[in-house]
């Protein structure tokens, strides 16, 4: 457990950093919150009686003010392809370890390809997308794969009751689309395409009792970021199920309502991970309710882990390759409910 530890929390007052910032404390941790909204930071220490430290993106003082005396930092503000670069420069200064939450494909692209080489020479831990999308499908995939050294395809469906963005996950989707144009991505053949062709839909035989349904093929999720970046896989794709698209895609689909005293919205979702090699096939399933409040515990559980030096290496890694898979996401229920098959 935390013991007390101070964590800063960078854009604690969002939607999922709110999540985050209670599971901290239920877990012994004492956040510092933090961000670029004063008045929401104001707010949000009066409700919580913990300490705000504003800051900026654009000021590294400030950040160097907000994560001095922490442990770690775990950024939850997005857009992150602006938020992630100035935060772990500001960890590395600090030397602690750096996590986050983020689902864009190019912020974790960018992650990677930027801070490898330093984060290593440093011996600092950067954990990037430890999230419902990237840090799960990538657990998921790891743990199924087992002994094997490698595999020829992988695949990552999700199946969600509903899809009610928060205005984080609409910014950020907004961001991704600016960056790209109008080509999407994929990866297959062990590297990226951007392709301006429509995604194919297709049929999906999840575990019972759902059953076959209907999902948006190539639906590049994060996890095509991270599981690529330690397993030899050469062919990865995630998919999602036509409902959640559509919601997702409506210009009036609300943000999500609470169903229960967590804060919890009534979605639920399914994650089903398969690998396949030589003609065999693993997989493995997680079910649990709203991808924003299973980030927090996903997110919490890798910080734990970090700092009670469970890991297994330093650098930028996903999780996957940062820690033990199947010990991992078993030590996330009742959050998760996880099926490993053959």
């Amino acid at each position: 457990m935390g013991s007390g530890q101070l964590v800063a929390v960078f854009g604690a007052y969002g939607h999922t950093g709110r999540f985050v910032v209670a599971e901290l404390v239920q877990r012994g941790f004492v956040p510092v919150l933090s961000g670029r909204d004063g008045e929401k930071l104001k707010a949000l220490a009066y409700e919580t009686c913990l300490e705000a430290r504003p800051a900026t993106v654009g000021d590294p003082e400030a950040l160097d003010r907000a994560l001095a005396g922490t442990a770690a930092v775990i950024n939850c503000a997005g857009p992150f392809a602006s938020t992630t670069g100035p935060v772990i420069e500001a960890a590395l200064r600090a030397r602690i370890p750096y996590l986050d939450v983020a689902a864009e494909l190019e912020a974790n692209i960018d992650t990677f390809a930027h801070f490898a080489d330093r984060a290593r020479d440093a011996g600092a831990v950067i954990v990037p997308a430890m999230a419902f999308f990237g840090g799960l499908g990538d657990l998921l995939v790891t743990a199924a794969m087992g002994d094997w050294t490698e595999a020829e395809e992988a695949h990552v469906a999700y199946a969600l009751s509903s899809w009610h963005p928060t205005a984080g996950t609409r910014l950020s989707g907004a961001v991704s689309r600016e960056r790209r144009g109008e080509r999407r991505m994929r990866y297959a053949g062990g590297q990226w395409e951007y392709r301006t062709d429509a995604p194919p839909t297709l049929e999906w035989r999840f575990p019972e009792p759902m059953g076959t349904r209907q999902v948006i093929g190539e639906f590049t999720m994060a996890d095509v970021v991270t599981v690529p970046s330690h397993l030899p896989i050469p062919d990865v794709t995630t998919y999602m199920t036509v409902e959640a698209v559509r919601d997702i895609a409506a210009p009036g689909t609300p943000a999500p309502a609470a169903a229960d005293d967590s804060g919890r919205s009534d979605q639920t979702f399914l994650v089903d991970a398969v690998v396949r090699s030589g003609g065999a096939e693993r997989r493995a399933v997680a079910r649990g309710q709203d991808i924003y409040a299973v980030t927090a515990p996903l997110v919490v559980e890798a910080l734990d882990r970090v700092l009670s030096g469970r890991i297994r290496r330093v650098g930028v890694a996903s999780a996957g390759e940062m820690f033990d898979a199947p010990g991992f996401l078993r030590a996330l229920a009742p959050h998760i409910t996880l099926e490993l098959l053959p």
